[in-house]
């Protein structure tokens, strides 16, 4: 493959573009890292909220509906 000789212009376009795409990377990071916390959110609501009706049935003296639970 023959080298080509790339103009200030043309450089300066490519570093804008990696620049650009540098930054929705960080941007892609960001949002990913924030669904694996909200993943872990929703996990621990799912099992305090399973927690909580335990308890109430217990304080009521009866036993909590037997349910199937789905594998997750």
């Amino acid at each position: 493959m023959e080298a080509k000789d790339v103009g200030d212009r043309q450089l300066d376009a490519l570093f804008e573009r990696l620049d650009r795409i540098g930054d929705e990377l960080e941007r892609l990071n960001r949002t990913a890292e924030r669904q694996d916390g909200l993943t872990v959110v929703a996990r621990e609501l799912r099992e305090l909220r399973e927690s909580l009706n335990a308890l109430a049935f217990a304080a009521l003296g009866q036993a909590p509906p037997r349910v199937r639970r789905r594998a997750s």
